[in-house]
């Protein structure tokens, strides 16, 4: 996010920001790749960028939708997971369909992040909300709660993509606007000097 933030900021304002902030950092890791290298698992476990997205997008519809009587207006998008479509495939959330464009998936993702950014607009941070996945006695909850619990979702995942990105051509960095990456280093080098360092223990 290139807005900086004020003395007078409001903690929502905060909260805003750093959610899109991590919005625009895992979207950049998308960047200047094809269908099957965004679709190409990339861990033991199968976790592709683009599959990253759709779970986060699904998730920013759950935690601002019905935890708060909120509706999604298009419940009946393909790259939109049901949720007794767990029942029978707990990954549903991170399999993007074959029929939905990485261009799509990613315009989503946009209408999805100006409904979460209208709940924080639209409500008090602490307006009381009731998780419906999670267990009956910790279920209660309220939209500061929820804000800090997805944006630390949200963080986890933009640093996932940061290495899935890396492994793949090695283009790394915290936002476009600043990589964050210092200028000028022999990675080579330092990777070298890391793995001597490693390799002075016996594990």
């Amino acid at each position: 996010m290139t807005e900086q933030l004020t003395e007078a900021d409001q903690p929502v304002d905060v909260l805003r920001r750093y959610l899109g902030g991590a919005r625009e950092a895992l979207l950049w890791k998308l960047e200047g790749l094809g269908e099957r290298q965004l679709r190409l698992p990339r861990t033991p476990t199968g976790t592709t960028l683009l599959g990253t997205v759709l779970h986060c997008a699904n998730v920013e519809i759950g935690y601002f939708g019905p935890t708060f009587g909120r509706v999604w207006p298009e419940p009946d998008h393909p790259a939109v997971i049901a949720m007794d479509a767990y029942d029978t495939d707990p990954q549903a959330d991170w399999t993007v369909p074959a029929d939905v464009p990485a261009a799509e998936l990613v315009a989503l993702y946009g209408r999805v992040g100006a409904f979460a950014d209208a709940a924080l607009a639209e409500l008090p941070l602490d307006t009381p909300g009731r998780v419906p996945w999670w267990p009956a006695e910790r279920a209660a909850t309220t939209l500061h709660h929820i804000a800090v619990h997805v944006l630390c979702d949200l963080q986890r995942h933009a640093g996932q993509a940061d290495i899935l990105r890396e492994q793949h051509d090695g283009a790394a960095g915290l936002r476009p606007a600043m990589s964050n990456v210092p200028d000028g280093v022999d990675w080579p080098a330092y990777v070298a000097r890391l793995t001597a360092i490693a390799d002075t223990f016996q594990d």
